[in-house]
């Protein structure tokens, strides 16, 4: 009795599945599985990779490797990315890499870039780490976690960071809003940690900014393919800045920032058509 209900549920639910998946309007179950489908594959990768990381642990240059195979699942969720000015990311330095922060789908714009700068150790929030086995293999590739609600132990470990950014010419890729950003017209505040550790470290800003994911509507549930543009502005430099500093130099890479992430905004809306419907995304 109990296994023919199971079977019979097992089946609708696939069949429901599969309808939504395949439906030409837009749904729940079709938006979330673009992302689902991002989340699995990091996963996979993430527990098989576990093992090689193990043995040179925290080495940023197994995030290289691990990026470059997650990268391709861009094409099963029919996102294309472009960057722009990349040679500011090759040159071979320490630096810290600001960038504006929309949604997870930021982390895979990262994935596809990541091999141009080659050394990056990127900063994340602690409870990413709980997220295993994506968690344990990103600590492995050395992603710094950290606190935000303990401003003294963040700091604490972006020092660390950035003594190994300065020895081994490796950047730091920060998001200076410190949450996702769902306002498609401006940046949030930033927060100064990152501009802290440039000025300590006597390093260059670098400044990146994603354009607006305006295939994405999850008042709609639409996740349609698209296109974001990466765009790397000129470098900012901090050499002879001390915290007395720090203050200006958050306003000059914000405004330059925000700039920046309106022109591409026009660029990319501008070629929508007139009832495309934009909403902010997860």
């Amino acid at each position: 009795m109990w296994d023919k209900l199971i079977y019979i549920f097992v089946i609708t639910l696939s069949t429901y599945i599969l309808k939504q998946l395949f439906s030409e309007t837009p749904n729940f179950v079709k938006y979330k599985s673009k992302f689902l489908i991002f989340y699995i594959v990091s996963s996979v990768v993430s527990l098989i990779l576990i093992p090689f990381f193990v043995f040179n642990p925290k080495n940023v240059l197994n995030s290289l490797f691990g990026t470059q195979i997650i990268k391709h699942v861009t094409k099963v969720i029919e996102v294309k990315w472009f960057l722009r000015n990349g040679k500011v990311l090759a040159e071979d330095r320490g630096a810290v890499i600001v960038s504006n922060h929309q949604s997870s789908l930021d982390i895979l714009g990262m994935f596809n870039i990541w091999h141009v700068a080659v050394k990056i150790a990127a900063i994340a929030r602690k409870e990413i780490f709980y997220v295993w086995p994506f968690g344990l293999a990103a600590y492995l590739a050395g992603v710094v976690f950290i606190d935000r609600n303990n401003s003294k132990d963040a700091y604490k470990q972006l020092k660390i960071t950035s003594d190994i950014m300065v020895k081994n010419k490796t950047k730091i890729w920060v998001f200076p809003e410190g949450t996702r950003n769902k306002d498609f017209t401006k940046l949030l505040p930033f927060k100064k940690g990152a501009f802290n550790i440039a000025v300590a470290a006597q390093v260059p800003i670098l400044p990146v900014v994603f354009s607006p994911y305006y295939f994405i509507n999850s008042k709609k549930f639409i996740f349609n393919k698209g296109h974001a543009i990466i765009q790397c502005l000129e470098p900012v430099p901090t050499e002879g800045l001390t915290m007395e500093d720090v203050p200006d130099l958050i306003v000059k890479v914000r405004t330059m920032m925000e700039n920046a992430y309106k022109e591409l905004s026009k660029e990319v809306l501008s070629a929508l058509p007139p009832n495309y419907p934009l909403a902010t995304m997860d």
